[in-house]
């Protein structure tokens, strides 16, 4: 099968202009506009001037009349790669790496300056907040106008129309202008239109980090079920913890060029490693956290006691490693507690170091509390972790979703039958089963 979406040898390039003489400062507006003022008279006082004789021909032109100064810039160069229906892609890198750049050449927004882009299938992005909105038209008018804009048909949208707004979560406000939204009411309507088209290819830029921490979830659950439908999603976020838990495979884009392109696992390491050298301290949590900020959990990982991250599977060893740093005070009852949740938020485990460990922390310094689950008794499926510090019964650091993993079917029982996940259980236990005949004692 012939890939979705394949790009040969892309790069796109941009002129950047420079101001000329006068213009080796920014000038402030009061100048702007005095000098406005002045222009007229200025005009006024100039002598009407004869052409310049044959002989002064060759002399060099006036420096207003030069060309400012320009030079090129590449923000893509020499990019390649394929992309297979059904497949869930996270696009990271740095400010000014390159992402959005790709993405509005995917989209077809902008034409590349070289290379080439085919795309087998109907497209829906959202690259920047309200795009296609109008606003002065209210929030259900905008939603017939993005759809048409996005080629949904207007018997479509309408049969599609309460899921969208009940999605957006934007009923009381439906038919208020959108020029009265907030930046998160733009993009909440703006992704529920563009994930309600149903594309083969959905393109998402980091517009997400406009919205609360729970509209964010929704919307990665909504990308889930679009790529668990068979349809493609390219996922761009500096939310490495969402690329991560989202995606299967990912790109690392650096000042233009493709760097690294392999398993979600081998690159947010490559590029973790690159930020940390460049920044000197480790990659951070996401920043929607709470406490008191004595100490950061600043690195939450799921592996194997053996180390290196695995598929775990029913009944394997699990270990919780939460790498810290103090921020300048020392405390001495400090307790990390673990709760393992399911994807729909009910919580299963809850682990706490308080009783089994005694954590004593320097005011600055970075130290690591680790945690051992022995056998897990956790049925097949998705789990994410929170993170709380504790100082005594205050609270320091609390970070949600700050890992993820996944528990694979496996013969639990050692009995030949794989334990999977048609069962619809959330535990598994140990058990011994026995059968014995009884006496007969009917008359």
């Amino acid at each position: 099968m012939p890939p979705i979406i394949r790009v040969e040898n892309l790069g796109k390039k941009y002129t950047l202009r420079h101001q000329g003489e006068g213009g080796g400062r920014y000038r402030r507006f009061s100048e702007e506009l005095l000098d406005a003022l002045k222009r007229p008279f200025r005009s006024l006082r100039r002598a009407p001037r004869s052409p310049l004789p044959a002989a002064c021909s060759g002399l060099p032109a006036p420096r207003s009349l030069l060309p400012a100064p320009s030079e090129e810039f590449w923000a893509l160069r020499n990019v390649s790669f394929e992309v297979q229906q059904g497949e869930v892609l996270g696009i990271i890198g740095r400010n000014g790496a390159g992402k959005s750049t790709l993405l509005k050449v995917l989209s077809r927004i902008t034409e590349p300056s070289e290379g080439r882009v085919t795309l087998n299938g109907r497209v829906a992005s959202l690259l920047e907040v309200g795009t296609g909105f109008h606003p002065e038209l209210t929030g259900r008018e905008n939603v017939f106008l993005n759809g048409a804009i996005l080629g949904m048909s207007r018997v479509e949208i309408r049969r599609k129309f309460d899921a969208i707004v009940a999605f957006a979560e934007v009923e009381k406000f439906l038919d208020t202008p959108v020029k009265r939204y907030s930046s998160g009411m733009y993009v909440r309507l703006a992704f529920a239109v563009a994930a309600h088209l149903e594309p083969e290819i959905l393109i998402v830029d980091e517009v997400l980090a406009v919205g609360d921490a729970a509209f964010q979830k929704k919307c990665l659950g909504k990308m889930g079920e679009v790529a668990s439908a068979g349809r493609t999603v390219l996922f761009v976020s500096h939310n490495l913890i969402a690329v991560e838990h989202l995606c299967v495979r990912a790109l690392l884009l650096q000042a233009g060029t493709l760097v690294a392109d392999g398993s979600t696992a081998s690159v947010l390491a490559r590029y973790s490693a690159e930020l940390e050298t460049v920044t000197g301290i480790p990659v951070a949590l996401r920043a929607d956290r709470e406490g008191s900020g004595e100490v950061r959990a600043i690195a939450v990982d799921v592996l194997s006691p053996a180390g290196g991250r695995i598929a775990f599977r029913c009944g394997d060893p699990i270990k919780f490693a939460v790498a810290c740093r103090g921020m300048g005070t020392a405390l001495h009852d400090l307790a990390i507690h673990l709760g393992i949740y399911l994807p729909n938020g009910l919580k299963l485990l809850h682990l706490s170091s308080s009783g089994h460990q005694q954590i004593d922390c320097r005011k600055d310094g970075r130290w690591e509390a680790s945690c051992v689950l022995v056998k897990n008794y956790l049925a097949p499926g998705q789990y994410h972790v929170n993170v709380a510090i504790l100082d005594g019964n205050r609270l320091v650091d609390r970070v949600e979703s700050a890992a993820f993993f996944e528990v694979q079917a496996a013969d639990f029982h050692g009995n030949g039958q794989l334990f999977g996940h048609d069962w619809g259980a959330i535990f598994l236990a140990d058990q011994i089963w026995s059968v014995s005949e009884s006496a007969d004692t009917a008359p």
